[in-house]
């Protein structure tokens, strides 16, 4: 068995960022602020050797969760972009990563991505039923702990325009053979974008 001993799902909202959002923003996101803080304080406790991020983006992707919950890291930080396949392809993706972790190494896990950015009107991609829907299924599959159903949910829901579904889907893949006990920290969206924080290990 791996020793994984943290493993998180984070939003990367470049707002989140002090150089980029304003305090005005910043307080809109007080909940995803202080639920990033806990997850930065577990992350520090747990003394990983290796931290892996995965992300559908290049930039913020990778850049949000770092500044928040890596910044005095030390060790090996890895990073696997996500692509366009279906999520059950990164659900096994996760599973094979598993299989060729060290026995020796405490690994610690960083799925990063947004959900629905169809909430409202005035968000990025304006307002689809889909939005909502998809984000509260989500939220309820994830803590009864249905991955079928979560692996299913951009057949569901087609247009709910999110971004972080595969990128889930690869740490629940490496996280299939190990126990784990999933708590939603935070969830919000005042901009028309679900922003989920949530502890799984």
């Amino acid at each position: 068995m791996a020793n994984i001993i943290f493993a998180s799902m984070v939003p990367h909202p470049p707002i989140l960022l002090p150089w980029i959002g304003s305090e005005k923003d910043r307080l809109k996101l007080k909940e995803t602020l202080e639920a990033l803080d806990i997850l930065a304080n577990d992350l520090k406790k747990s003394k990983p050797d290796s931290i892996i991020i995965s992300s559908p983006h290049q930039d913020w992707g990778f850049n949000v969760p770092l500044h928040f919950l890596s910044k005095d890291f030390k060790g090996e930080i890895k990073q696997y972009l996500i692509g366009s396949e279906p999520p059950e392809f990164y659900f096994e993706k996760g599973k094979k990563l598993y299989n060729e972790f060290e026995k020796n190494k405490r690994y610690a896990l960083i799925a990063s991505g947004d959900m629905s950015h169809c909430l409202k009107e005035e968000g990025p991609y304006g307002f689809h039923s889909d939005g909502p829907k998809y984000d509260k299924a989500f939220k309820d599959y994830l803590v009864k702990k249905d991955i079928k159903k979560i692996q299913n949910l951009d057949k569901i829901f087609p247009e709910a325009g999110e971004c972080g579904l595969r990128s889930f889907c690869f740490l629940l893949g490496i996280l299939d053979k190990e126990k784990w006990k999933p708590k939603i920290l935070s969830y919000q969206s005042p901009f028309g974008v679900g922003y989920l924080t949530a502890k799984l290990k």
